[in-house]
């Protein structure tokens, strides 16, 4: 089932308390297609294409991570899917953490997954988010992909999810990835991470590459109450090892579900 919001489609699953599904700058809700059938049978799953990605409307300008924790809060209102639990991997657990950080109403509980603080914690790691759109542009999505799926996966990883990985990043359009871009570009969370009052689980592959074990643990170390796991996998830890992910996040989902309905 799908439905759209500000544009912005919208795929869901089963039923129960909501779970918003926020993808990576790679993928679309077809990342989460593991999940979307792995949380079902306890909990409403929602996973978003964001704007300009998957089968969303294009953005007409960059959103900035102020304008994607908006879109959440609207979305999640206009679906009567407030307060959800908010999943997010990379990309999409930094906006997962701005929503939890300026509509704290909405939100029931985080799972940041192989995620950070932002892009703008020092200039250089800005800098190369920035360039990243033209680098999309000069040698087109599929060849982006080719060169840049590998670094999202564990060494040995499956064909299959390779290629998957690869398929779907290779769907990826200029303006979505662009506003994407830049809105990791312009954010570092780390002076506000103990602001948030949610509770808040922190997955990580083992071998991520992209982000970092370490990035995980600054984050579980920075927010008040979160727990760190590492999963086997690298980036993609949702894809290359989605029974594990999904029984964590299940986990945890049941144990905040369990003291908000005492």
């Amino acid at each position: 089932m799908t439905s759209t919001v500000d544009g912005v489609r919208v795929r869901t699953a089963g039923d129960g308390s909501p779970v918003l599904l926020l993808h990576g700058i790679g993928g679309s809700s077809a990342s989460f297609d593991a999940q979307l059938a792995g949380l079902a049978p306890k909990h409403r799953v929602l996973a978003w294409d964001a704007p300009g990605y998957g089968g969303s409307a294009d953005p007409d300008k960059p959103l900035g991570m102020a304008g994607y924790a908006a879109l959440v809060g609207r979305l999640l209102t206009s679906l009567d899917a407030a307060p959800a639990h908010l999943v997010g991997v990379s990309w999409g657990g930094v906006i997962a953490t701005r929503v939890a950080l300026d509509y704290p109403e909405v939100v029931r509980s985080l799972v940041l997954a192989d995620s950070t603080r932002g892009s703008g914690v020092d200039s250089e790691r800005a800098a190369v988010m920035r360039d990243r759109p033209s680098e999309l542009n000069r040698v087109g999505a599929a060849e982006f992909a080719r060169r840049r799926a590998p670094r999202l996966l564990a060494p040995g990883a499956d064909p299959a999810v390779a290629q998957r990985v690869e398929d779907i990043m290779a769907g990826i359009r200029l303006p979505g990835y662009t506003s994407a871009a830049e809105s990791m570009a312009e954010t570092d969370h780390g002076p506000r991470l103990a602001r948030i009052s949610v509770p808040t689980l922190v997955l990580v592959g083992e071998h991520d590459q992209v982000t970092g074990v370490s990035e995980s643990r600054r984050l579980a170390a920075s927010i008040p109450g979160a727990r760190l796991e590492v999963l086997p996998g690298g980036h993609a830890a949702n894809q290359e090892s989605p029974r594990r992910f999904s029984a964590e996040v299940l986990d945890f989902l049941s144990q905040v579900d369990s003291v908000v309905a005492r």
